[in-house]
């Protein structure tokens, strides 16, 4: 018999690449995830990583059971799901994971719609920016994830999440207020290749759309929070791509709509599969749509 305990191991072996990325999601020790894995070869008969030296990655056979081991962490969700409806009563603690212009957008209003239609649930908020929510929902760390479409989010046909649309908004192009095409009424990004950018740092998934829009930008100052690219820009350090939810209307910088193909950030709330009929989450989640 295979402990589905172990199977969720392997899982965050796959989702984190090391035995030490996934005893830390799991907060576990190394050596426990490693006692676990061969615990699990143990009891399938499999060799399911293949170790070379310190590093470890999964064998054909691994990444079979993988698959597996996601669609019985879907059906506990379901299961869970099922005997909290069956108790009845939408009452408990729901965690959301969002990034800050989409706490103001719909996470916010959201909770205060919840204050009328279901007083008993309590809406924990975490900041977070879009590429770090995902891990944490994976991870079991919170029950919601809002998070936007990237090169690197799991595929929209991962079985392990089940996605609700939030929102698409456009990025636009903010410049010094002092700048030659601060008085246009809308910007060609091409036109700003040669400047100074702002933009969030790697891995952040509004930085991409920097690097695709603006090929090979000239990136001199990084940070995640929008309201300090907004107030860089109007001290005249440099240009930005800023999501026009995000952005901070600061005396000093002007923001202009893109000419041409306008990028678009594509909202979403996540959750993991079969945990979307779960009484409490279904009643955020309802709140978040509506």
């Amino acid at each position: 018999m295979i402990d589905p305990r172990r199977l969720r191991v392997l899982a965050a072996l796959a989702d984190h690449g090391t035995v030490t990325a996934a005893a830390q999601a799991l907060h576990l020790t190394a050596s426990a995830v490693s006692q676990q894995l061969a615990a699990l070869e143990a009891e399938t008969g499999q060799e399911l990583l293949r170790r070379r030296g310190r590093r470890v990655s999964l064998t054909a056979a691994g990444e079979l059971l993988v698959v597996h081991a996601n669609a019985v962490a879907a059906e506990l969700e379901r299961a869970q799901a099922t005997l909290a409806a069956f108790a009845a009563g939408v009452s408990g603690r729901v965690e959301i994971a969002s990034f800050a212009s989409a706490i103001t957008q719909v996470v916010a209003p959201a909770i205060a719609a919840l204050r009328a239609t279901a007083p008993e649930v309590t809406v924990v908020v975490r900041d977070a920016e879009g590429h770090a929510s995902v891990p944490l929902l994976l991870d079991g760390e919170i029950d919601i994830a809002i998070a936007e479409e990237y090169r690197s989010v799991p595929r929209t046909d991962d079985r392990r999440l089940t996605r609700f649309p939030l929102y698409t908004e456009p990025f636009d192009v903010v410049l010094p207020a002092g700048h030659r095409l601060a008085g246009e009424a809308s910007a060609d990004v091409l036109e700003l290749a040669h400047e100074d950018w702002i933009a969030p740092l790697p891995g952040n998934p509004c930085r991409d759309v920097v690097t695709l829009v603006c090929e090979n930008p000239h990136i001199t100052h990084t940070s995640d929070d929008f309201r300090a690219i907004v107030s860089l820009v109007a001290a005249g350090a440099g240009v930005a791509l800023v999501p026009r939810h995000a952005f901070t209307d600061l005396p000093g910088a002007v923001a202009l709509p893109v000419r041409g193909t306008v990028p678009l950030r594509r909202v979403f709330a996540a959750v993991r599969t079969g945990s979307d009929t779960h009484p409490l989450i279904r009643a955020v989640l309802h709140a978040l749509t509506s």
